[in-house]
């Protein structure tokens, strides 16, 4: 009989230690600002944009972007590193990272319709 209200103990404590929520993960130590953060993916797009425009073989052209790209983190003093954990740790919070690409799309056409409009007001030579 002793042996029956053990068990159960030891099957309640399991039972209970996998239905606990898991931990929140942690933010890394240099977290970048959301705003920081959709300033730097916006420029990120552009880049890459820029670069697809050259019609370089894609061996060619992801060498001309990871060049490109260090520079723009060298300008900003961040790291690839600081970078990758920001955006890991913002792609578990779906949220934070809907609303960072939501401002990154709305940056993107608000500078693709400025574009447009400069190229439409130029008169043809």
């Amino acid at each position: 009989m002793k042996k029956l209200p053990a068990s159960f103990l030891l099957f309640l404590s399991l039972a209970l230690a996998c239905c606990q929520r898991p931990e929140e993960p942690t933010p890394p130590a240099r977290l970048l600002p959301k705003e920081q953060m959709e300033s730097l993916l916006t420029e990120l797009h552009i880049l890459e944009a820029r670069v697809d425009a050259v019609n370089l073989p894609q061996d060619s052209a992801r060498a001309l972007y990871n060049t490109l790209q260090k520079e723009v983190f060298q300008r900003r003093g961040i790291t690839d590193s600081v970078f990758k954990q920001s955006y890991r740790y913002y792609a578990i919070h779906n949220k934070d990272l809907d609303n960072i690409y939501g401002s990154v799309i709305d940056s993107l056409t608000k500078r693709e319709e400025k574009a447009r409009a400069a190229t439409q007001a130029k008169p043809l030579k």
